[in-house]
């Protein structure tokens, strides 16, 4: 790997890659292109990580955050630095060759530290509170689609608080679900850019080999019975805690469920789309879950390699 990065780092490719990061991160502050962006601008800097030494990698970002502070002013700065941080991590795991899943959960963790820590900075800073912000936008949004008639008949504003409580009990998902995806897409673009300049890094296993360990589903059955226990509404830490574990296990079991198809695919020969195409309604309907679960407890894996 070593001989791949000093074939490179003397080139133009790190320029080229500096070049996308102020791009990338000067699209952020524009309205429409900033959603793409940002699921896109942790690749060039953990590229240009694994590229360069930290010494020289230091002086681009200093480089790239300069140009985006002198063109936007201090908040494009924040953002800069918020994307910059998990990409070093995950940057000096590809260096260390570490294997995928360790980068992709490392690249996760810092990512879902960095929104906890920005929620945290806001609140005692400048005392904006992200669940009153977020509860007083969906009122607002409420109210406005009510005056162009848009809700469902019938809709009035106990509705609409009960819509915010569930919205605020499920933030911790949504952060968690939010990290992994940003890192998902950092990881695999990021892969493909550093594999075409001959530098490989580990991969992930192939899809029909995805495997989870069977104790998570102790632990998913142990949240269903917990479910029926604690009342609907609950907003203790418990309930809350209930409420946002059980759509994870279900979200990991139905990839489990994915991964079981492409087994089986494999398995009887068929084309590589149709476990592609049945990952579509598995996605969909969470019920479909259940066949990640007995693929976890069961042998169903053997019993189908033997037919």
């Amino acid at each position: 790997m070593n001989r791949g990065v000093n074939d490179v780092n003397t080139g133009i490719r790190p320029l080229a890659w500096s070049a996308a990061a102020l791009i990338l991160l000067i699209m952020t502050a524009v309205p429409v292109l900033n959603l793409p962006a940002v699921f896109l601008l942790a690749v060039p800097f953990t590229v240009l990580y694994v590229l360069l030494t930290p010494i020289s990698f230091a002086v681009h970002a200093i480089v790239i955050l300069s140009l985006a502070l002198f063109l936007f002013g201090p908040v494009i700065l924040f953002v800069g630095l918020f994307f910059l941080l998990p990409a070093i991590v995950m940057g000096h795991f590809y260096k260390r060759r570490a294997p995928a899943r360790t980068v992709l959960t490392a690249g996760c963790v810092s990512i879902l530290g960095l929104f906890l820590l920005e929620m945290l900075l806001l609140s005692v800073l400048l005392d904006i509170q992200m669940t009153a912000e977020l509860a007083a936008l969906i009122r607002s949004n409420a109210e406005a689609l009510a005056a162009q008639g848009a809700l469902p008949a019938g809709w009035n504003a106990e509705m609409t608080e009960a819509f915010v409580a569930a919205a605020i009990r499920s933030l911790p998902l949504t952060l968690i679900l939010a990290s992994f995806m940003l890192a998902v897409v950092t990881h695999w673009l990021a892969r493909r850019a550093l594999a075409r300049m001959g530098i490989e890094v580990p991969a992930f296993r192939k899809a029909r080999e995805w495997m989870l360990p069977r104790g998570l589903v102790y632990a998913y059955l142990a949240v269903i019975v917990l479910q029926w226990i604690v009342p609907e509404g609950d907003d203790s830490y418990f309930g809350t805690v209930i409420v946002n574990l059980y759509p994870l296990l279900r979200f990991a079991f139905t990839i489990q469920t994915i991964g079981f198809f492409f087994y089986l695919a494999y398995q009887r020969g068929w084309h590589r789309i149709v476990p592609l195409m049945i990952s579509v309604p598995v996605l969909l309907f969470p019920p479909l879950s259940l066949i990640g679960v007995f693929d976890t407890v069961f042998p169903l894996r053997k019993s189908i390699g033997k037919s």
